[in-house]
């Protein structure tokens, strides 16, 4: 009789299990994650992954579930708890469309490119009305992550304690784990910036790195920045493959505690159902071939505060609600576009082998941009429209191993070469 109510007991056990997580998994767990992890994950996993009204299996791997707008994660936030969402922005932002063709995109003489505007999983479904698109969470990536609590969000920058020969003095000497090539646009109060961000996929050679290309705007860049960004990435940890995905990212606190990539913490508020965040972006740029971008614009809405970010020349994928930041919620202070590597082997030897932009150092010739390169850079500083900043800087962290190159004589709109190929008889 103990046997079989062991065995009702173990029954009932299960039942419980599938009525919490919704399904048995037959995902093959590693060897090593304890069942103390593994109740953690599936409790992460039943935050991340709300309930679909729609599923949509992508050809490259991808489920894509149709989620209710109004029970997407933003509104797991304390702070907006309460929030209303904003369907559409209160203005009209120009964009100054893209009227390149595929013949002068061959040319390249000027640079010109392909404007990218699909993700794969388009060609699988949409999601209907009164949905939103979020690409579901897998438990794998997950059970790889170090940090539950931290999944989705850029690890802080370090620094680290070196002992002086005396005893009594420590000195604090910055380690930087990531490294950046960079044009910026400083000294006004920025309202918007926009982009378009050749489209590449770059070598990253450990899972627990990543390569970005992106158009960011930061409060500042010191200790404690408030930034917002949108472009794409290659992050294997967050996205559990090495494919050039579309994301946005944001943190109040320079990734200390708060913020993440696309929706995998509360935050963002999406009202697009065209758009998947975190989902594959196609076709990609190849060498000597086609160079194919993304367009970018994140702005401020004059009349709610909230940072809106628009893909391609009029799809609106959400907002960051102004209640997220303190100085953000004005304004911004810095606008950069370029790339930035993250590695724990940033400025060591060996050095990283993960590359920026397409890998190849800044340049370009007839057949236009053959390394990372973003064009028609434009700000919006206290009216609707969009212009070039007046004064811009380049930076790099590292200029042997990730480079810059800014073009502005001889062309008709100012270009921004960057990237290379991290370690390198250049970068050992």
């Amino acid at each position: 009789m103990m046997g079989m109510g062991f065995k009702w007991m173990a029954i009932l056990s299960l039942v419980t299990f599938v009525i919490t997580f919704g399904a048995v998994s037959y995902e093959v767990v590693p060897v090593g994650i304890d069942s103390i992890k593994l109740l953690e994950v599936e409790r992460k996993l039943s935050l991340l992954n709300k309930q679909a009204v729609k599923s949509i299996h992508s050809e490259d791997g991808d489920i894509i579930d149709c989620v209710d707008i109004y029970k997407q994660p933003a509104f797991d936030h304390p702070g907006l708890r309460n929030h209303t969402i904003q369907i559409t922005p209160s203005f009209s932002p120009t964009m100054e469309r893209t009227t390149t063709t595929m013949k002068n995109a061959t040319k390249g003489k000027g640079g010109s490119s392909v404007t990218v505007t699909s993700q794969l999983w388009q060609r699988s479904g949409n999601c209907p009305d009164g949905t939103i698109p979020i690409r579901r969470v897998q438990k794998e990536n997950l059970l790889k992550s170090s940090s539950l609590k931290d999944y989705g969000r850029k690890k802080p920058r370090l620094s680290q304690r070196f002992n002086h020969l005396d005893k009594n003095i420590d000195l604090h000497l910055p380690q930087e784990n990531r490294s950046v090539a960079i044009l910026i646009a400083q000294g006004f109060s920025y309202l918007g910036a926009r982009a378009d961000i050749k489209v590449d996929n770059p070598f990253v050679e450990s899972d627990d790195e990543y390569s970005t290309s992106q158009v960011s705007l930061k409060n500042s860049n010191d200790k404690g920045y408030e930034a917002i960004e949108s472009g794409w990435a290659v992050n294997p940890r967050v996205y559990g493959d090495k494919t050039t995905r579309l994301f946005v990212y944001w943190t109040v606190d320079s990734s200390e505690t708060t913020g993440c990539f696309d929706l995998t913490c509360p935050g963002f508020v999406q009202t697009s159902n065209e758009v998947a965040l975190g989902a594959a972006i196609y076709p990609i740029s190849k060498p000597r071939g086609l160079p194919y971008q993304i367009t970018v614009y994140i702005s401020k809405d004059p009349f709610t505060g909230n940072w809106w970010v628009q893909y391609g020349d009029d799809v609106n994928i959400g907002y960051w609600p102004a209640d997220l930041f303190s100085s953000l919620s004005y304004h911004a202070e810095t606008v950069e576009w370029g790339g930035e590597v993250y590695s724990s082997k940033i400025r060591t030897h060996p050095h990283t082998a993960t590359a920026m932009g397409n890998g190849q150092f800044p340049m370009f010739d007839d057949y236009g941009c053959i390394s990372g390169c973003v064009k028609r850079m434009r700000v919006r500083e206290n009216s609707l429209d969009l212009r070039f900043p007046e004064f811009v800087n380049t930076y790099a962290d590292e200029y042997n191993c990730y480079n810059v190159y800014y073009v502005e004589d001889y062309v008709e709109d100012p270009e921004f070469y960057y990237g290379g190929p991290g370690k390198s008889l250049w970068c050992p």
